[in-house]
């Protein structure tokens, strides 16, 4: 199995100063680090959501991430970069993703953290299903709104 040190597909919570330390360390370089914390929303599309929960296919998840996060470094000349995603049971405010970016100038860190963000809801294998306060079920797709920030960063 490949191991991608700067994915991390997980059920736990994470902290965000532990991370961003973490992220920084040996980087003398660094000039800026942006970071975007998602939390999950208590109303969707008009309902309140009692309960999130994520699902993916470990492998081909973090491969998919690794992915947009490579392409970011590409694009952007950047010193580190993380990306952390939780899986399973998640409550309203709950953290649900970290995108963590840091480059020896401002501009690149937030052109890549953004960039990073728009592809994950559009492009990384996780399927989400709402549970409302009655107990009924559904799956989340992706908004078209999310669709037209990805294409925003096409070449």
């Amino acid at each position: 199995m490949v191991h991608y040190p700067n994915i991390k597909i997980q059920t736990q919570d994470f902290d965000l100063t532990t991370e961003v330390a973490q992220l920084r360390e040996g980087h003398r370089d660094i000039g800026a680090v942006v970071s975007f914390t998602g939390t999950v929303r208590d109303i969707n599309e008009g309902d309140e959501v009692a309960i999130l929960e994520l699902e993916h296919y470990p492998g081909m998840t973090e491969k998919a991430l690794e992915k947009i996060r490579l392409e970011a470094h590409d694009r952007w000349h950047l010193e580190s970069s993380l990306i952390i995603h939780r899986v399973g049971k998640m409550y309203p405010t709950d953290q649900i993703v970290l995108v963590a970016v840091a480059s020896r100038h401002r501009e690149n860190a937030f052109y890549a953290a953004h960039f990073i963000m728009d592809y994950l809801k559009t492009n990384a294998p996780f399927w989400k299903k709402e549970t409302l306060p009655d107990s009924s079920e559904r799956w989340v797709d992706a908004r078209i709104t999310d669709k037209e920030a990805e294409n925003r960063w096409s070449k």
